[in-house]
């Protein structure tokens, strides 16, 4: 899976659009709310709210010690970096993009939800 990819995956989702709040890194967001760090160019890396806990989310750091990592500043709300292209299936990196997704998209008030 290469960067361009994850992103056109992350932008298909419905109400899905790309920002860049800081100058070089691009993340993807529905609504007002990002669910995907996308990071710059070059970038192996995702970052992706996991769960809704953060002991929930370190499933990932014991499956995937090399390859998965406690997001900083928001790792506690349960957001880890994954780095794909690594040890990590590419089916798994999608399936937790989908699920970051969702898992945003369940906080949104109903009136800013994609329909």
């Amino acid at each position: 899976m290469t960067r361009d990819e994850l992103l056109a995956h992350c932008l298909a989702k419905p109400g899905a659009w790309q920002d860049q709040p800081w100058e070089g890194d691009v993340v993807v967001k529905v609504g007002a709310k990002i669910f995907a760090f996308i990071g710059g160019p070059g970038s192996t890396t995702v970052g992706v709210k996991c769960a809704p806990s953060r002991e929930a989310a370190d499933e990932w750091l014991h499956r995937y010690p090399d390859d998965a990592a406690v997001m900083p500043y928001i790792g506690r709300s349960g957001w880890n970096t994954l780095r794909y292209g690594g040890a990590i299936p590419d089916d798994e990196i999608v399936e937790a993009v989908d699920e970051s997704y969702r898992w945003v998209v369940s906080k949104l008030p109903k009136r800013d939800r994609p329909a």
